[in-house]
Order: structure tokens, then sequence, then C-alpha cells
């Protein structure tokens, strides 16, 4: 998961960029390896599923640094050596903190929907994902690192699941068509994507009416994820949904430790 490569998966930060990986290297939030620095490819990964907005890590810091608290510039890297965050993002302490279960559960999905994962990464949601929209179902596995594309592709018919379809996307667009999805999810990704409130609009281009996205990320304080200060606040990512034309609230009644989760709809706002 790159940002150019962000993986769509949104890991906890083990992709790719917008349809980026969910994965970050040394401030990745590696299923369990916080990565304190800005993240140099050699690094550990963050860990999530961002490659798919996330392509190589960007040449000016300087520069992203400057940009990031008007949301433009994401936190580039590079997500193609696959195997090396693998290890990180589909590491069994990942679990603990990430909740998979309890994450699909806030997606409310149903046998039959369309879920895309943007910033996949690895593909740690997948399973979780097939099994929630049934055979009846698809789920759109987006990243922006072609490395990450098909080792989900490797992993899905390994796993058996037919209902995943593994595609690679550019990093400022999830090559969605209009009302084509019931939910999207991004995990580890959404600090990956520049200029996220352009983003936001064709993330709402493509949901169905009744349609929803999460996206789950570190919190300031967390002991892991990308550095500091590429990191978003719960309330920036509601302003920069809304920018897109969504409403958005943050997510009540999580247990997640070291991340927040953020709602998007087309539909009235629920209180939660």
């Amino acid at each position: 998961m790159k940002m150019h490569a962000l993986t769509f998966l949104f890991l906890g930060c083990g992709a790719s960029r917008p349809a980026a990986t969910s994965a970050e290297p040394p401030d990745v939030a590696t299923p369990s390896n916080p990565v304190p620095t800005a993240a140099a490819s050699s690094a550990v990964p963050e860990v999530h599923d961002a490659p798919a907005a996330a392509s190589a890590e960007p040449a000016h810091a300087e520069h992203h640094h400057e940009h990031a608290k008007h949301g433009k510039a994401g936190y580039h890297m590079d997500f193609s050596e696959v195997e090396r965050f693998a290890r990180h993002f589909d590491g069994q302490e990942r679990d603990a903190w990430q909740k998979p279960t309890e994450v699909v559960r806030f997606l409310e999905s149903g046998s039959g929907q369309v879920i895309a994962d943007i910033g996949a990464g690895t593909g740690y949601f997948l399973t979780h994902l097939s099994k929630a929209v049934g055979a009846a179902g698809r789920v759109l596995a987006l990243d922006v690192e072609p490395n990450m594309v098909e080792y989900m592709k490797q992993r899905s018919q390994r796993s058996a699941l037919t209902n995943v379809e593994a595609r690679v996307v550019t990093p400022d667009d999830p090559g969605l068509a209009p009302a084509s999805v019931d939910h999207i999810l991004i995990v580890n990704t959404w600090h990956h994507i520049d200029d996220r409130a352009t983003y936001s609009r064709k993330l709402a281009r493509a949901l169905r009416p009744a349609g929803s996205l999460l996206i789950v990320d570190f919190t300031l304080d967390a002991d892991i994820g990308p550095p500091k200060e590429h990191r978003l606040s719960a309330e920036q990512v509601v302003k920069e949904l809304e920018a897109g034309g969504l409403r958005a609230e943050i997510v009540r009644g999580e247990t997640l430790p070291k991340q927040y989760i953020v709602r998007g709809s087309l539909a009235k706002q629920s209180s939660r």
C-alpha cells in the first residue's frame, strides 16, 4: 500500500493510497510497530491499508508538512515491498487493536451489498467484508500499489473469496461509478490522500442513496501510526467529508484503543 499506493484497505495503516494501501512504514501503524519518524522506505511500515493513496514517500517532506493542516497534501510512502508490509499488516497482534469484527459491524452492511475497501493493502479486511455481504454481494479491494493488488488477488484465490475483486486505482480517484456502492471502508489510509475534500466529493458520487462510508484512522496520541505531523483529528476528518458534500459524524461507542471512526453519508445524520 503506498500512497501512491494508498492501499485501500484501511487497516490501521496497512494499505495504499486512496485506493490506498492501509499500511505505512516508519510511522505506520503496523499492527504493532509504531513508527516514530517520517517513513523511510526501509523503516518498519505503519499499519494500514493505504497504498492506494500513497505512492512513494515525498521528496519534499517540509512541503507536505506545510500543507497538511489545510487538508491538501497527504503522507506519501512506497508500499511496493509487499512481503515486508504483510508481516506487519497481517500480524496476529493487529487484531487486538484494529478490532476488524467491530469495525465491520459499524459498516452496517447486509447480504447482497457492494463494499469498496479503499487502500486495502494486503487485504487484511477482505475475509470479514466478504462474509458480511455474502455470495450475492461484492467487495471491491482498491489500492494504488499494483503489487498490493496482485497480492490480494492471490490471497482471495487461496481463501476462495469469490465475491472479491481487487483493482488498481489512481491516487486521486477511487474509480467508482456513480451510485455504484453501498458502503466504503477506508482504514489507516485517509491521511495518505491528497486534497481530501475533492476526494470526498468523488466518494459521495459513488455512494448509493442510503449508502455510507467509514474512515478509521489513528488518534493524535496513539503510540503507532503516521508521524505526528501527518495525523488528522477526527474533527478534521469530519470537516473534510462535509467539504465534499457528505454528512459526517464521529462514531460513538466504538472501543478501538488507538483509533477513531468517522462515518459519512448522503442521508440525514443519525445520533449514535
